[in-house]
C-alpha cells in the first residue's frame, strides 16, 4: 500500500511578497489550477493522504483540502518548523500505529504537469521501497540549474547526494550526464525509515516518539507535545539520512528512480516564469497590468494597475501592502531580502494585509491613531468565537448578508445597511446564519487595538485559552 504523505511546511521567503511566514507558497494558486497544496493532494489518489504542517497553518490547509474533496486521513500539526526529517518521522510513527506502508513523501510547493508520467514513476518507485529500501526521485536535468541539489546516479542506485553548485560546476553536472535534480520526493516503508532514522539520528526518532505518544487527537488534526519536539534537532533528510548511506555506515539502499514529469519546486520568481505560459514578448502577466516595450517579464498585480515601460527580464509583484521589483536573474535572492527585513521587524513578511481565517478572513483597510477599519467576510454558517476585549470598542455595518450579533445578554439579527456598537469589556460574537457569504466593515476605535487584547470563552476551533494583557502579551493572537 501507498501511503501519500504531504511535507506542508515552508518560511514563505522565497516567492515575497507574495508568500508570506503565516500564508506559505504552498497555499497559493500560483498558476491559476488550484493551489499547490491542492494539486500536490490530486497528483496521487492512492489513500487518503496523512499531511504534516504547522500548527498556525491548519484550518487553510483543512479548508483548502476539503475544496477540492481531498480528505486527510490525518493532519499532524508541529508546534514550530523543524524539517524535513522530523516530519517524515512523525509521520512514520503515526503510520505504524496502524500497518506498516510505503510512505510517499511529497513536499506541498511543487509543481508537476504530467500527472501520468509521475505515477507511473512513483509505482516504480513504490516497487523498490517494499523491500527495504528509500527511494529518492531524481529530474534529468534541463539546465545547469544552481538553486538545486543534485544527486549523482550509477545506474538505479545512488552514488552520491551533491549540495546547490556554483554556475560552472552545475554545467559540468549537465554535460556528464550522471547527475540529476534532487526533487525532495522520497519512497520508504514506514518501519524501514523508523529504522534508519533511529541508526543515523537517535535524537531525532526519541523527540520525536516523545512528541507524538504525548500528543493528542482533536478531530481531522493530531496535536503533537509541544515541549518535546520544540527539543528535536532541526534537520532534513538528505542531511539525516540520504547523504549516510552507502559510506561504511550500514543502513537501507538508497536507490534513483528518474523523474520526467514536467517538475519544478518553484523555487523563486524566475521558476515561476519558466513554467508559464507568455505572451509575443515573453511576459507572464497577472492581474490589472499594462505594458509597453517590455520583454521576458514576470510581472504580477493583486490590488492596482502596474504599469511597466522599457524593461527587460525583471520580475514585478505587486500585492496591496509592498511591490518587490528584481532582476530575474538575482530572483534567487529575496530570500536574503527578506531575512533583512524579518530581522528590521517588518510585519510585511509574517503576513497579508488580508488575513485568512478559519471562519473566512478579514482585511485591514485603514489604520491610524486610535482607529482602525477593517472588511471583514463570515463564511455560511460559520462562527467567530464568544470573546471579549478590555481596550477597543467596536462598531459593525453589514455590507451584505445577515448577521446574528451575540452583545452581552441579548442576541439579534441584522442586515443590510444595519449597524451595531460593542463597547469595551462586553462580550460578544458574530455568526453568519444564512447561506451567502456575510461582508460587513468594523471599524476599532480605543487607546489599544493589537489583536492580543482578547479573552474567548467559547470558540468551535478550540481556541478558548485566554489571552494575556496587551502589556504582557509576548505574542499576537487573532480575533
Amino acid at each position: 500500500m501507498i501511503q501519500p504523505v504531504i511535507l506542508c511546511g515552508g518560511s514563505g521567503t522565497r516567492l515575497w511578497p507574495l508568500s508570506r511566514e503565516h500564508y506559505p507558497k504552498q497555499l497559493h494558486a500560483l498558476n491559476g489550477e488550484g493551489t499547490l497544496l491542492q494539486q500536490t493532494a490530486l497528483r496521487l489518489v492512492a489513500a487518503d493522504p496523512l499531511v504534516v504542517c504547522n500548527e498556525g497553518h491548519r484550518f487553510m490547509v483543512e479548508s483548502q483540502l476539503k475544496r477540492v474533496g481531498a480528505r486527510a486521513k490525518a493532519i499532524l500539526l508541529e508546534p514550530i518548523g523543524r524539517g524535513t526529517a522530523p516530519a517524515l518521522t512523525l509521520a512514520a510513527i503515526h503510520a505504524l500505529s496502524a500497518d506498516d506502508p510505503v510512505l510517499l513523501a511529497m513536499p506541498s510547493d511543487h509543481y508537476i504537469t504530467q500527472r501520468e508520467a509521475f505515477q507511473q514513476a512513483v509505482q516504480r518507485g513504490a516497487a523498490l521501497a517494499a523491500g527495504a529500501r528509500i527511494v529518492v526521485f531524481g529530474v534529468p536535468p534541463r539546465s545547469p540549474e544552481t538553486g538545486y541539489g543534485y544527486i549523482r546516479a550509477d545506474g538505479d542506485y545512488v552514488d552520491a547526494f551533491v549540495e546547490k553548485p556554483d554556475v560552472a560546476t552545475a554545467r559540468e553536472y549537465l554535460a556528464s550526464g550522471k547527475y540529476l535534480w534532487n526533487a525532495g520526493i522520497f519512497a520508504v516503508r514506514a518501519s524501514v525509515w523508523i529504522d534508519a532514522i533511529g541508526a543515523f539520528r537517535p535524537d531525532i526518532l526519541k523527540a520525536c516518539e516523545r512528541a507524538y505518544t504525548q500528543g493528542k487527537r482533536d478531530g481531522t488534526f493530531y496535536r503533537v507535545a509541544e515541549k518535546p519536539f520544540c527539543e528535536c534537532p532541526p534537520d532534513s533528510i538528505d542531511y539525516a539520512v540520504m547523504e549516510k548511506i552507502g559510506q561504511g555506515n550500514g543502513g537501507p539502499e538508497a536507490m534513483v528512480v528518474r523523474l520526467e514529469a514536467g517538475w519544478s519546486d518553484v523555487g523563486a520568481w524566475d521558476a515561476l516564469w519558466g513554467i508559464e505560459e507568455k505572451d509575443a514578448d515573453g511576459n507572464v502577466i497577472h492581474g490589472d497590468v499594462q505594458a509597453a516595450d517590455t520583454k521576458n517579464a514576470l510581472i504580477i498585480s493583486q490590488s492596482r494597475l502596474v504599469a511597466c515601460v522599457g524593461l527587460e527580464d525583471v520580475v514585478v509583484v505587486e500585492t496591496a501592502d509592498a511591490v518587490m521589483v528584481a532582476r530575474k536573474d538575482r530572483a534567487q535572492s529575496v530570500g536574503a531580502l527578506v531575512s533583512k527585513m524579518k530581522a528590521a521587524g517588518r510585519e510585511e513578511t509574517l503576513s497579508h494585509r488580508k488575513v485568512q481565517r478559519p471562519w473566512g478572513s478579514y482585511d485591514s483597510v485603514e489604520s491610524g491613531d486610535r482607529f482602525q477599519v477593517k472588511r471583514i467576510v463570515v463564511d455560511p454558517g460559520a462562527s467567530l468565537s464568544l470573546q471579549m476585549h478590555f481596550h477597543r470598542a467596536e462598531h459593525w455595518v453589514v455590507v451584505r448578508g445577515t448577521a446574528r450579533v451575540t452583545r452581552g445578554a441579548e442576541t439579534f439579527l441584522l442586515t443590510e445597511n444595519e449597524s451595531t456598537y460593542i463597547p469595551p469589556g462586553t462580550r460578544h460574537r458574530l455568526e453568519n446564519p444564512g447561506k451567502v457569504a456575510l461582508e460587513l466593515i468594523e471599524v476599532q476605535t480605543g487607546a489599544y487595538l493589537g489583536e492580543d487584547d482578547i479573552v474567548r470563552f467559547e470558540d468551535t476551533y478550540g481556541r478558548t485559552a485566554a489571552a494575556p494583557s496587551p502589556e504582557i502579551a509576548t505574542a499576537a493572537t487573532t480575533k
